[in-house]
């Protein structure tokens, strides 16, 4: 039999997707994968009933139903402050990452170097590997999560292209702030490069943080796709249903590309999802409450059994350092060692540190918890957590 294409030589399942599995077989809680397992709001449920009962079932136009857009288009122009006039700069994708794959396969060739701030989220990764562009990582710390600018510039080249932005971070929580956010966009027009920027967790902040898009800052527009979606918001991973925004032109030849791969995302489920912009604005500040409440709970119980945490500014994850648990507990030698020791000790999945860092060292003490889960769920992890690792004294 012939090889198969060189692109997947180096395609393996996710730590996420391991974990999963393993847990499958246990009396376990998820809080590695971002499943968000709370109900979606009724009024999208309604929506897509009926579009199925009125078989609204047919291809959609490739770049989404034109009621998703405009919707997409008034949130886009207020809540993100983003310079949009026409929904031919909306796309509706299936998922952000549909998205992505559109925005990838849009804007770089085989060979054009992307800039992926460390740690990073793996799907940005692995799909920019499948394309054959080449990834220069740029670190950042915790707890801050700060950007060295002049690291990014020193990394340019002139096959640089572009640069990813994820805010607020999956897993660091980090959100840009303005500040950063401008001097991004002056490198960004300083290099004549593109910006993708992915803002699926734009709702998820916390102590009175506020989301900015980098494409409202002046300037950056034209060169930004900015991506997001409503798996996160609306608690509907499997919906499969993202959008991206940009400058009308790009937005064309991703719809096109995205015609090819996907043809349209799914119908129905485009109507159901419309009707989530007709809610009041206390979904998003009871949604705020509850993750508040939830990040509290999180953080508080990991720094109990002696984890180091960077508490996030937005998201829903927390990238923890268990180092100080090697003293007390064997199974800590390192983060894959210390994943299955939290699913056999205390039946908890978690992610692996090493799956949002280009070498595997640099997350070796790291573990990535989800805490997108109803509350009583997520008490009984963490009372699962503290029997199975007693708190330090």
């Amino acid at each position: 039999m012939k090889a198969l294409a060189e692109r997947t030589d180096h395609l393996v399942q996710s730590n996420i997707r391991a974990i999963t599995l393993l847990l499958a077989g246990k009396d376990g809680i998820n809080l590695g994968q971002g499943i968000c397992d709370m109900p979606t709001p009724d009024p999208i449920k309604r929506g897509a009933h009926a579009a199925i009962d009125n078989d609204r079932s047919i291809y959609s136009h490739y770049g989404g139903i034109i009621e998703l857009r405009q919707a997409i288009l008034e949130k886009a122009s207020t809540y993100n402050r983003i310079p949009v006039t026409s929904t031919d700069e909306i796309m509706v994708s299936v998922g952000s990452t549909g998205a992505f794959v559109a925005t990838i396969f849009t804007l770089l060739n085989p060979g054009d170097e992307v800039i992926v701030f460390e740690p990073y989220y793996g799907y940005h990764c692995n799909l920019l590997t499948v394309m054959g562009a080449k990834q220069k990582f740029v670190k950042t710390h915790g707890p801050e999560w700060k950007i060295d600018f002049d690291e990014v510039e020193a990394l340019i080249s002139p096959r640089t292209k572009c640069i990813i932005v994820n805010t607020p971070g999956n897993p660091s929580g980090k959100v840009w702030s303005k500040s950063e956010l401008v001097r991004m966009a002056s490198i960004l027009e300083k290099h004549d490069l593109f910006a993708i920027t992915d803002e699926i967790y734009e709702y998820m902040l916390y102590d009175g943080r506020e989301h900015i898009s980098l494409a409202s800052i002046p300037g950056a527009f034209e060169r930004t796709i900015t991506l997001s979606g409503f798996s996160k918001t609306y608690n509907m991973t499997g919906w499969r249903l993202g959008y991206a925004v940009g400058p009308a032109p790009i937005i064309a030849k991703m719809g096109l590309l995205s015609d090819l791969i996907y043809i349209c995302a799914p119908t129905p489920l485009q109507h159901g999802v419309a009707e989530a912009f007709g809610m009041s604005d206390d979904y998003f500040k009871e949604m705020g409450e509850a993750y508040e409440r939830k990040r509290h709970l999180m953080c508080t119980t990991l720094e109990e059994i002696g984890f180091i945490v960077p508490w996030p500014e937005g998201s829903y994850y927390v990238l923890a350092d268990f180092t100080p648990l090697r003293k007390r507990f064997d199974g800590f030698e390192d983060d894959m060692a210390a994943s299955f020791t939290l699913v056999e000790k205390a039946g908890v999945g978690t992610v692996a540190g090493r799956s949002f860092f280009d070498d595997d060292a640099d997350g070796s003490s790291c573990l990535r918890f989800c805490f997108a889960k109803e509350y009583p769920v997520l008490e009984d992890a963490c009372n699962r957590l503290k029997a199975a690792f007693k708190p330090a004294n």
